[in-house]
């Protein structure tokens, strides 16, 4: 297992793990270009999912199942980086306030979420999944709002993707990630 402070001191350098081979050998990553989602009003919601988010088919929830959702997450066709090592070392980072998780249910079904690690005014999302369409993205669309409601600076994705794009995910460079997460992480706010 990964010890919480190894796993968050690497946080604070802009450093995360991942498992790299069907064995669960770890490596660390510091992407350059680094993606992230503005908070601010370049956040952008597609057209579609504010209807969906209007018809309210979906309840959400925060840090109610977070080892279902990282489960959820690891259970992919094709292959995942989120090793036994990984799920229980973030698991252990969850029972100690750092890592959190948004459920998104539908008919008492977990159908969708995400999770991710919190320091300070900082949010490292890790990874998500739907079972039913649009679940992933109201998922972050809530944690976007439960963000801003508490003053976060700091919404890191990692990797730029399509599914992220739509939001307005933008790539910057690692100076310019690390002199922003060095502000994020000095603040004191909580999930």
């Amino acid at each position: 297992m990964l010890e919480p402070d190894l796993l968050l001191d690497a946080y604070r350098q802009g450093i995360f793990p991942m498992a790299v081979d069907d064995r669960g050998r770890i490596g660390w990553f510091s992407p350059d270009p680094r993606a992230i989602i503005p908070l601010d009003d370049r956040f952008h919601l597609p057209h579609g999912l504010r209807r969906t988010l209007k018809k309210k088919p979906f309840a959400v929830t925060f840090d109610q199942d977070f080892p279902a959702v990282m489960r959820a997450c690891a259970d992919r066709s094709d292959g995942t980086w989120i090793s036994p090592q990984i799920l229980k070392s973030y698991c252990r980072l969850h029972n100690l306030g750092h890592a959190h998780s948004v459920e998104v249910w539908r008919d008492g079904d977990l159908v969708g979420g995400l999770y991710g690690v919190h320091i300070g005014a900082a949010f490292f999302g890790e990874s998500m999944f739907h079972r039913a369409t649009d679940a992933s993205k109201v998922a972050l669309v809530a944690l976007v709002n439960r963000l801003r409601e508490r003053n976060f600076v700091l919404l890191d994705t990692q990797w730029q993707t399509p599914h992220l794009r739509q939001f307005g995910t933008y790539e910057i460079s690692r100076a310019e990630y690390l002199a922003i997460l060095k502000r994020a992480i000095g603040f004191n706010e909580d999930f």
